[in-house]
């Protein structure tokens, strides 16, 4: 895995930006447009040690497509598993991906949950994901009871509801498993201390943007993760008026496409010390502009 350098900002301009959001002394990467209608910078602050990634989605962009893929193919067709585990990066790779961040929560057959050299989430696992999944128009994956989910409709409308399964107008759904923000507000959760690394989805009052928001974590000294109202709190500084909490965790990764090597930067350091398998993803995909006459 490499790691594509950031190059801060200046001493003024973060000192300028503490002061307008209240956090404490951050350094802000510059922002990276890497495709048209994507913007990407990390921020790090010490008090308390925060590492987080963001990826800015235009969603008014006609170049700009949101895809959900699951990882590998359904093992056992009508039974119980619904795909298997796969490399966030490999799945993209097969998609044509160009920005990818994991998916949904999931369970892994015979895997109990472990982190670094213990973990024992590796490709090919049969698995299924938590909640309601659609990719293309085709469901793959449904809950008995409502979850938080990212939907796009046939139309290309975004939102974010709770759902148990898609319906037949919703074109790609993930899911996560609760709402972070609903109407500009905090949801409030109980029994909310312990700090993780976390991956978040969110949009802006107008639903033409789409923030995503990786937070490295479990590492003390360095990036200590964040609770559910820190990770609220931080998708409302971002602009998000809704917002939802994906997989964390180990799973948690955001990756881009290098089109001159056409593979994959992983930006942020996940907690395994690589990149976890995992159930699915959420792909952007940026077409290539038209050429000649329309």
């Amino acid at each position: 895995m490499t790691h594509p350098p950031f190059i801060p900002t200046t001493t003024l301009t973060a000192l300028l930006f503490c002061l307008l959001t209240a956090i404490s002394p951050a350094e802000v990467s510059v922002t990276n447009h890497p495709f048209p209608g994507i913007l990407c910078y990390s921020e790090t602050r010490l008090q308390p040690p925060t590492r987080l990634f963001v990826a800015e989605i235009e969603l008014t962009n006609p170049a700009v497509r949101l895809r959900v893929s699951r990882g590998g193919p359904d093992p056992d067709g009508p039974g119980e598993w619904q795909t298997t585990l796969m490399q966030p990066t490999k799945i993209a790779a097969r998609e044509n991906f160009d920005l990818v961040v994991n998916g949904d929560f999931f369970k892994a057959r015979g895997v109990t949950d472990a982190e670094g050299t213990n973990s024992g989430y590796r490709s090919s696992l049969w698995a299924l994901a938590q909640g309601p999944a659609a990719s293309g128009g085709t469901v793959w994956a449904t809950n008995a009871n409502r979850r938080a989910c990212l939907v796009f409709s046939k139309a290309g409308k975004v939102s974010l509801e709770q759902l148990a399964r898609p319906r037949p107008d919703d074109w790609e759904v993930i899911a996560g498993n609760t709402m972070l923000v609903k109407g500009g507000v905090p949801v409030v959760h109980q029994n909310n201390t312990t700090r993780h690394p976390r991956t978040a989805a969110g949009l802006d009052a107008t639903k033409s943007r789409l923030i995503l928001l990786v937070v490295d974590g479990r590492k003390p000294g360095t990036a200590i993760g964040m609770n559910y109202d820190e990770l609220a709190a931080e998708m409302i500084r971002l602009g998000c008026r809704e917002a939802l909490n994906l997989d964390g965790g180990g799973s948690s990764v955001m990756a881009v496409r290098d089109t001159n090597a056409n593979t994959f930067n992983i930006l942020n350091k996940p907690t395994d010390g690589r990149e976890r398998a995992v159930a699915n993803v959420l792909g952007v995909v940026v077409s290539p502009p038209k050429t000649g006459n329309p």
